[in-house]
Protein backbone atom coordinates (compact mmCIF):
# COMPACT_ATOMS: atom_id res chain seq x y z
CA UNK A 1 0.00 0.00 0.00
CA UNK A 2 1.30 3.42 -0.96
CA UNK A 3 2.53 5.70 2.26
CA UNK A 4 1.09 8.85 2.96
CA UNK A 5 3.39 11.18 0.88
CA UNK A 6 2.96 9.14 -2.29
CA UNK A 7 -0.82 10.36 -2.10
CA UNK A 8 -0.24 13.60 -2.35
CA UNK A 9 -0.34 14.78 -5.46
CA UNK A 10 -2.80 12.92 -5.63
CA UNK A 11 -5.49 13.69 -3.14
CA UNK A 12 -6.58 17.58 -2.80
CA UNK A 13 -6.76 17.16 1.29
CA UNK A 14 -4.16 14.93 1.98
CA UNK A 15 -5.18 12.29 5.02
CA UNK A 16 -3.56 12.43 7.89
CA UNK A 17 -4.47 9.03 9.35
CA UNK A 18 -3.90 5.30 8.32
CA UNK A 19 -8.07 5.11 8.23
CA UNK A 20 -8.22 8.05 6.30
CA UNK A 21 -4.84 7.01 4.08
CA UNK A 22 -6.95 3.84 4.14
CA UNK A 23 -10.79 5.37 2.55
CA UNK A 24 -8.99 7.52 -0.45
CA UNK A 25 -7.63 4.42 -1.58
CA UNK A 26 -10.57 2.78 -1.29
CA UNK A 27 -12.30 5.43 -3.23
CA UNK A 28 -10.12 5.54 -5.99
CA UNK A 29 -9.87 2.00 -6.19
CA UNK A 30 -13.81 1.81 -5.95
CA UNK A 31 -14.79 4.36 -8.38
CA UNK A 32 -12.21 2.59 -10.84
CA UNK A 33 -14.10 -0.22 -10.87
CA UNK A 34 -17.15 0.90 -11.28
CA UNK A 35 -16.38 3.26 -14.36
CA UNK A 36 -15.19 0.12 -16.01
CA UNK A 37 -17.51 -1.47 -15.35
CA UNK A 38 -20.69 0.88 -16.78
CA UNK A 39 -18.78 3.74 -18.22
CA UNK A 40 -17.64 7.11 -16.57
CA UNK A 41 -20.91 9.17 -17.31
CA UNK A 42 -23.78 5.82 -15.48
CA UNK A 43 -21.67 6.12 -12.22
CA UNK A 44 -22.45 8.56 -10.15
CA UNK A 45 -20.74 9.70 -6.20
CA UNK A 46 -24.20 8.03 -4.59
CA UNK A 47 -22.76 4.77 -6.78
CA UNK A 48 -19.02 4.93 -5.78
CA UNK A 49 -19.98 5.87 -1.96
CA UNK A 50 -22.34 2.57 -2.06
CA UNK A 51 -19.44 0.61 -3.47
CA UNK A 52 -16.42 2.09 -1.25
CA UNK A 53 -18.60 2.62 1.87
CA UNK A 54 -18.27 6.05 3.57
CA UNK A 55 -19.80 9.39 2.88
CA UNK A 56 -19.90 11.75 -0.14
CA UNK A 57 -18.24 14.08 2.02
CA UNK A 58 -14.93 12.60 2.21
CA UNK A 59 -15.16 12.61 -2.00
CA UNK A 60 -15.46 16.02 -2.00
CA UNK A 61 -13.03 16.57 1.00
CA UNK A 62 -10.16 14.40 -0.94
CA UNK A 63 -10.89 15.14 -4.60
CA UNK A 64 -13.34 18.00 -4.58
CA UNK A 65 -15.81 16.79 -7.33
CA UNK A 66 -16.40 13.69 -9.59
CA UNK A 67 -14.28 15.22 -12.33
CA UNK A 68 -11.73 15.73 -9.49
CA UNK A 69 -12.06 12.17 -8.60
CA UNK A 70 -11.50 10.95 -12.00
CA UNK A 71 -8.23 12.60 -12.12
CA UNK A 72 -7.12 11.70 -8.78
CA UNK A 73 -7.55 8.15 -10.06
CA UNK A 74 -5.88 8.62 -13.54
CA UNK A 75 -2.42 10.06 -11.29
CA UNK A 76 -2.83 6.69 -8.82
CA UNK A 77 -2.69 4.13 -12.05
CA UNK A 78 -0.25 6.41 -13.68
CA UNK A 79 2.33 6.06 -10.85
CA UNK A 80 1.61 2.35 -10.81
CA UNK A 81 1.99 1.71 -14.10
CA UNK A 82 5.33 3.60 -14.69
CA UNK A 83 6.63 2.72 -11.39
CA UNK A 84 8.61 -0.63 -12.35
CA UNK A 85 8.46 -0.09 -16.62
CA UNK A 86 11.18 2.81 -16.50
CA UNK A 87 14.26 2.66 -14.63
CA UNK A 88 16.68 5.51 -14.48
CA UNK A 89 20.23 4.08 -16.90
CA UNK A 90 22.77 3.34 -15.06
CA UNK A 91 25.86 2.28 -17.54
CA UNK A 92 27.24 0.78 -14.77
CA UNK A 93 24.14 -1.62 -14.42
CA UNK A 94 23.02 -2.48 -17.78
CA UNK A 95 24.20 -1.87 -21.53
CA UNK A 96 22.01 0.91 -23.16
CA UNK A 97 20.78 -2.17 -25.71
CA UNK A 98 19.26 -4.29 -23.11
CA UNK A 99 18.10 -1.07 -21.33
CA UNK A 100 16.21 -0.31 -24.07
CA UNK A 101 14.92 -3.19 -24.90
CA UNK A 102 13.82 -4.24 -21.53
CA UNK A 103 11.81 -0.68 -21.30
CA UNK A 104 10.09 -1.31 -24.30
CA UNK A 105 9.02 -5.06 -23.30
CA UNK A 106 7.73 -3.65 -19.76
CA UNK A 107 5.80 -1.76 -21.50
CA UNK A 108 3.83 -3.99 -23.74
CA UNK A 109 3.85 -6.71 -20.91
CA UNK A 110 1.45 -3.37 -19.33
CA UNK A 111 -0.31 -2.51 -22.32
CA UNK A 112 -1.63 -6.46 -22.80
CA UNK A 113 -3.18 -6.50 -19.30
CA UNK A 114 -7.17 -6.24 -20.32
CA UNK A 115 -7.62 -4.24 -17.46
CA UNK A 116 -4.88 -1.73 -17.67
CA UNK A 117 -5.87 -1.37 -21.72
CA UNK A 118 -9.66 -1.16 -20.97
CA UNK A 119 -8.62 2.27 -18.84
CA UNK A 120 -6.45 3.28 -21.72
CA UNK A 121 -9.47 3.38 -23.59
CA UNK A 122 -11.50 5.17 -20.54
CA UNK A 123 -8.87 7.54 -20.03
CA UNK A 124 -9.19 8.54 -23.92
CA UNK A 125 -12.89 8.59 -24.29
CA UNK A 126 -12.59 11.20 -21.51
CA UNK A 127 -9.96 12.91 -22.71
CA UNK A 128 -12.45 13.89 -25.54
CA UNK A 129 -14.28 15.65 -23.40
CA UNK A 130 -12.01 17.26 -21.21
CA UNK A 131 -9.39 19.06 -22.99
CA UNK A 132 -7.72 20.04 -19.78
CA UNK A 133 -7.63 16.69 -18.41
CA UNK A 134 -5.80 15.18 -22.22
CA UNK A 135 -3.35 17.77 -21.15
CA UNK A 136 -3.00 17.30 -17.29
CA UNK A 137 -2.78 13.29 -18.41
CA UNK A 138 -0.02 13.91 -21.16
CA UNK A 139 2.09 15.66 -19.14
CA UNK A 140 2.14 13.61 -16.33
CA UNK A 141 1.89 10.41 -18.14
CA UNK A 142 3.82 9.84 -21.53
CA UNK A 143 5.97 12.86 -21.32
CA UNK A 144 7.48 11.87 -17.96
CA UNK A 145 8.36 8.97 -19.63
CA UNK A 146 9.54 10.52 -22.76
CA UNK A 147 11.73 12.78 -20.37
CA UNK A 148 13.28 9.50 -18.81
CA UNK A 149 14.24 7.85 -21.85
CA UNK A 150 15.50 11.31 -23.48
CA UNK A 151 17.88 11.90 -20.07
CA UNK A 152 18.98 8.07 -20.93
CA UNK A 153 19.97 9.31 -24.53
CA UNK A 154 21.37 12.24 -23.02
CA UNK A 155 23.24 10.54 -20.61
CA UNK A 156 24.94 7.63 -23.15
CA UNK A 157 25.76 10.71 -25.62
CA UNK A 158 27.51 12.53 -22.97
CA UNK A 159 29.75 9.29 -22.23
CA UNK A 160 30.13 8.46 -26.17
CA UNK A 161 27.91 5.25 -26.09
CA UNK A 162 26.12 7.29 -28.89
CA UNK A 163 25.14 10.25 -31.03
CA UNK A 164 21.93 11.67 -29.87
CA UNK A 165 21.98 15.75 -30.67
CA UNK A 166 18.14 16.14 -29.74
CA UNK A 167 17.39 13.36 -27.20
CA UNK A 168 13.83 14.27 -26.60
CA UNK A 169 13.16 13.63 -30.49
CA UNK A 170 14.77 10.12 -30.30
CA UNK A 171 12.84 9.29 -27.29
CA UNK A 172 9.61 10.30 -29.08
CA UNK A 173 10.68 8.21 -31.71
CA UNK A 174 11.78 5.58 -29.55
CA UNK A 175 8.35 4.89 -28.53
CA UNK A 176 6.63 4.78 -31.93
CA UNK A 177 8.23 1.19 -32.03
CA UNK A 178 5.74 0.14 -29.81
CA UNK A 179 2.88 2.74 -32.15
CA UNK A 180 1.10 -0.82 -33.41
CA UNK A 181 0.49 -2.73 -30.53
CA UNK A 182 -0.94 0.13 -28.52
CA UNK A 183 -3.34 1.00 -31.64
CA UNK A 184 -4.63 -2.68 -32.10
CA UNK A 185 -5.10 -2.82 -27.64
CA UNK A 186 -7.29 0.72 -27.96
CA UNK A 187 -9.40 -1.11 -30.17
CA UNK A 188 -9.85 -4.09 -28.56
CA UNK A 189 -7.80 -6.68 -31.21
CA UNK A 190 -6.62 -9.28 -29.87
CA UNK A 191 -2.98 -9.67 -29.55
CA UNK A 192 -1.52 -12.42 -32.33
CA UNK A 193 2.21 -12.17 -31.39
CA UNK A 194 4.11 -14.51 -29.07
CA UNK A 195 6.40 -13.39 -26.62
CA UNK A 196 9.17 -14.61 -28.70
CA UNK A 197 7.77 -12.78 -31.50
CA UNK A 198 7.39 -9.48 -29.70
CA UNK A 199 10.80 -9.92 -28.16
CA UNK A 200 12.37 -10.21 -31.66
CA UNK A 201 10.37 -7.22 -32.85
CA UNK A 202 11.25 -4.86 -29.99
CA UNK A 203 14.96 -6.45 -30.51
CA UNK A 204 15.52 -5.60 -34.15
CA UNK A 205 13.40 -2.46 -33.86
CA UNK A 206 16.48 -1.16 -31.55
CA UNK A 207 18.86 -2.32 -33.18
CA UNK A 208 17.58 -0.39 -36.23
CA UNK A 209 17.25 2.90 -33.35
CA UNK A 210 20.62 2.02 -32.08
CA UNK A 211 22.42 2.03 -35.90
CA UNK A 212 20.57 5.13 -36.50
CA UNK A 213 22.35 6.87 -33.53
CA UNK A 214 26.35 6.55 -34.43
CA UNK A 215 28.52 8.91 -35.20
CA UNK A 216 28.25 10.84 -38.40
Amino acid sequence: MQDLAQLEPIARDLPQTKRGHERCVALLESATELFLKFGYESVSLDDIVNHAGGSKASIYKYFGSKEGLFKAICDYRRDQFFKDICQPFDPKLTDLRNYLISTLLNFQKNLNQPEKAAFMRLVLEQSQRNPELARHIHEQGPKQIQLAIAKALENAHSKGILYCENPLFSAQFYFGILRNLEWKILMGLPAEESDQENIKYISYCVDHFLDGHQKP
